[in-house]
């Protein structure tokens, strides 16, 4: 802990039965503890009087797990710490593994690191709501980061502080930990699971995690995560991929070089090109993740190639999609740039314009597709030639 600049940080709330006992095991592997009383109405401020040697923080009101874990993250930095393991008061999780935690920071590479502790949900005692629960949040983060964990939600944590500290963080309650390890994982923090014990039969154990309101707060705050994701986040991360690696290498490394078969690759480039060209806008990115993800096929390429609908190209393929469904439709209307453009009445031509554009949509994927996967096939037999000369 000494070395680490580590402590142990515990926001407690109306855990009388728990409390103590919790501290006391803490106590024999470190007394550099925090504890953070968010506006206790039992008797937690008086056996914390116990615990003079323990450093205290006491809020008149309850305000949430995430205003007192924010807190106690601001007196950990004041005092010269580098990391906290935050551990809950209702008993659950065991002092021991503190020394898990410690000994995975030892062996990490990076010590921009985020350590969540992975509970044994296929245990016996392990109520139904929270093996759901955890699995829905599992998936959202999954989602959101492109890290898969196998537990998200236990509070058993270490959290690397002065990276926490650049963090803009505001949900005030028990969504807190969901917010606190999306955003610094999109910072650039690694986020990993490290094996703890749990208990949940303990008598002594209260929880205060309200399943429908909480439930619907996190809910709330994972669908403004996703939005973010989608518009922002993953054209982002895909930008600055192609910037760092630049553009040559990104298409010899990660399209040419994937592991993945010529007609994989191909089918990834028709799904990024048909979604691009559809008429679906606003929702081209939304829809080639979640496609490429239904139908197992390359992400990174399907989205490269979604692109296609970048601003400069939406006239043209507007018009192209208007001229190709007025032709189908057997109408008679000349469409130009520049009628398009000017007070254009989109309704009037609506049924032209889907036809066309799913058309479209069709054709720019089967010939770039094809095209792809003819090229991919023929670079890929080069190099097997090349590798077996």
């Amino acid at each position: 802990m000494q070395q680490w600049h580590c402590c142990v940080l515990i926001p407690t709330y109306n855990n009388e039965k728990s409390l103590a006992r919790v501290l006391r095991d803490v106590l024999r592997f470190t007394s550099n503890i925090i504890v953070v009383n968010d506006g206790a109405t039992d008797n937690t401020a008086k056996i914390l009087e116990g615990f003079p040697e323990i450093d205290q923080v006491h809020f008149e009101k309850n305000q949430g797990k995430g205003k007192a874990l924010r807190v106690g993250f601001e007196e950990a930095l004041k005092k010269g710490y580098h990391y906290a393991i935050t551990m809950d008061s209702d008993g659950q999780h065991f002092a021991e593994d503190i020394v898990v935690f410690l000994d995975a920071l030892e062996r990490e590479t990076t010590k921009n690191i985020l350590y969540i502790g992975a509970r044994n949900m296929a245990q016996a005692d392990v109520p139904g709501k929270s093996s759901f629960g955890n699995k829905f949040s599992n998936f959202w983060f999954w989602f959101e980061t492109g890290t898969w964990l196998q537990d998200t939600q236990c509070g058993f944590r270490l959290y690397p502080l002065k990276e926490i500290e650049k963090l803009s963080l505001y949900t005030p309650k028990f969504e807190f930990e969901i917010e606190v390890i999306v955003k610094a994982s999109w910072h650039g923090t690694l986020v990993k699971n490290v094996p703890v014990k749990i208990l949940y039969d303990d008598v002594d154990r209260v929880s205060h995690f309200r399943t429908v309101p909480d439930f619907t707060r996190i809910s709330i705050l994972n669908t403004w995560f996703v939005l973010v994701t989608v518009f922002y986040i993953k054209p982002r991360d895909f930008f600055r991929k192609i910037k760092k690696k630049g553009f040559k290498t990104f298409l010899l490394n990660d399209v040419l070089g994937s592991n993945d078969t010529p007609a994989k690759k191909a089918l990834s480039i028709a799904l990024g090109v048909f979604v691009g060209l559809s008429p679906f806008w606003g929702l081209h990115t939304i829809l080639v993740l979640f496609l490429s993800f239904i139908l197992k096929l390359n992400k990174p390429i399907a989205f490269a190639f979604s692109n296609v609908s970048l601003p400069p190209f939406i006239p043209f393929i507007v018009l192209g999609s208007l001229q190709t469904g007025s032709w189908i439709l057997g109408e008679s209307f000349t469409f130009s740039l520049e009628s398009i453009n000017a007070n254009f009445d989109f309704l009037t031509h609506l049924k032209a314009y889907l036809i066309g554009s799913m058309i479209l949509a069709c054709g720019g994927a089967l010939l770039l597709g094809g095209i792809g996967y003819i090229t991919l096939t023929y670079f890929g037999k080069r190099k097997m030639a090349v590798n077996n000369g």
